[in-house]
C-alpha cells in the first residue's frame, strides 16, 4: 500500500534536536493510511544517518561541495512516494495533530498548507524571546511558508521544487512560482511544529539577520523584471529604513558635537524611541507582553543594519562572480 504522508526530514548535525525532531513524527496521529519516512543529511559528522536508521527512516546522505537547505528537500521529496510531502527541519517537532487537521484544509487549487511554527524555549535566551514573534503570521492565504510545511506533490513536480543554488530564501522563491502557476498557499490557525532557535550570542543574530538580507537582495533580483515582481520593495524598504537611521544616529551625534549641545542627540533618541513604541504597538496581535513587544520594536529596526550588509554581501559577490556558502548561525547539536 502507498503511503498517504511522506515525511522528508533535513538536517545537518543536529545531534538530539534531530532525535527528538523523528520522536515526534512516530507520535503524530495517524492520517488515514502509512507514513513514509526520509531523512536527508547534509554531511554530518555527529552520526545524524545512522541515529535517522533507527526510527526506520530512509536515510539519504548529500556531500555537495556547496550545500543548501534546497538540495536536500529536493533529494526528499523526489524519493518520496506519497500525494503529500511534509517538510521539517530537524531542529524542530511536530505536533501530533498537524497533519490530520491539515489534509481536510487542502482545496483543489491549494499546493501548500503551513501552520503555526512557535520556539520551543522562549524563556533560555532574549533572543529566542524575542524572534518567537516573527513566526507568528495572520492565517490566510498568504504568499509563502517557510521551511515546515505540508505540500501537495503534484504541484512540487510542476515547478521542479526548490532551487538548490540559493543560500536562502528558497521556500518563498518556490512559492512565488508556484503562484504564478496558479496554485494557492494557505496558512491555518493550527500549532504546526515548536522550532529548537538555541541562540545564545549576539554573532549568532547577526548572521541569521544577514542571511534574510542576502536572500532578500538574491530573490528580489530574480523577479525584477517579470511581471510578478517578489521581495522587491521588502528589499528597498530595508535600504530605506537603514539609511534613515543612520541619518537620525548620525545626524543627532553631528548636531550635538556643532551645537556643543546634548539636544540633537535627545531628540534623536527619542524619534528612535517612538519608532520603538510605535512597531511593539503595532503588533500587540501576536499577543505578547509588553516587555516582550518593545523588545520586538527594538529587534524589527535594529536588524535592518546586517539586514542591509547581506544586501551589500549579494552585490559584492555578483560582482566578483563568487558563489557564497551557506551563512550558518547555529552551533551544532548537542
Amino acid at each position: 500500500m502507498s503511503p498517504v504522508v511522506s515525511v522528508v526530514v533535513i538536517g545537518r548535525n543536529e545531534g538530539a534536536r534531530l532525535e527528538r525532531c523523528l520522536q515526534s513524527i512516530r507520535r503524530m496521529e495517524n492520517p488515514g493510511g502509512e507514513i513514509e519516512l526520509i531523512y536527508v543529511d547534509s554531511a554530518s559528522t555527529d552520526g545524524s544517518p545512522q541515529l535517522a536508521e533507527k526510527y526506520d527512516a530512509k536515510v539519504i546522505v548529500v556531500q555537495p561541495k556547496r550545500p543548501t537547505a534546497a538540495l536536500g528537500r529536493n533529494a526528499g521529496w523526489r524519493a518520496a512516494t506519497a500525494p503529500f510531502v511534509l517538510f521539517l527541519d530537524g531542529d524542530t517537532i511536530l505536533d501530533s495533530r498537524f497533519v490530520v487537521d491539515s489534509l481536510r484544509e487542502f482545496a483543489p487549487d491549494t499546493a501548500i498548507v503551513w501552520g503555526h511554527r512557535r520556539e520551543i524555549h522562549p524563556e533560555q535566551t532574549i533572543f529566542n524571546r524575542v524572534l518567537d514573534l516573527d513566526w507568528i503570521y495572520a492565517p490566510g492565504i498568504t504568499e509563502f511558508c517557510g521551511g515546515d510545511a505540508l505540500m501537495r506533490r503534484s504541484a512540487l513536480e510542476q515547478v521542479n521544487g526548490y532551487d538548490e543554488a540559493l543560500i536562502a530564501g528558497e521556500e518563498p522563491e518556490m512559492c512565488r512560482r508556484m503562484r504564478a502557476a496558479g496554485w494557492k498557499i494557505l496558512h491555518t490557525d493550527h500549532p504546526m511544529t515548536g522550532h529548537d532557535l538555541a541562540m545564545t550570542a549576539w554573532s549568532q543574530y547577526w548572521k541569521r539577520a544577514t542571511r534574510a538580507g542576502y536572500a532578500y537582495a538574491e530573490v528580489s533580483r530574480r523577479f525584477r523584471d517579470s511581471g510578478m515582481p517578489f521581495w522587491e520593495e521588502d528589499a528597498r524598504r530595508n535600504r530605506s529604513r537603514t539609511l534613515m537611521l543612520a541619518g537620525i544616529v548620525l545626524g543627532g551625534l553631528l548636531g550635538s558635537l556643532l551645537l556643543w549641545s546634548p539636544v540633537p542627540a535627545i531628540l534623536g533618541s527619542l524619534f528612535l524611541f517612538l519608532l520603538v513604541v510605535r512597531t511593539a504597538l503595532k503588533a500587540r496581535w501576536k499577543g505578547a507582553p509588553l516587555s516582550t513587544l518593545l523588545l520586538y520594536g527594538i529587534h524589527s529596526h535594529l536588524q535592518q543594519i546586517p539586514i542591509f550588509l547581506g544586501q551589500l554581501q549579494f552585490e559584492g559577490d555578483q560582482k566578483a562572480g563568487k558563489a557564497r556558502g551557506l551563512i550558518e548561525y547555529k552551533d551544532a547539536g548537542k
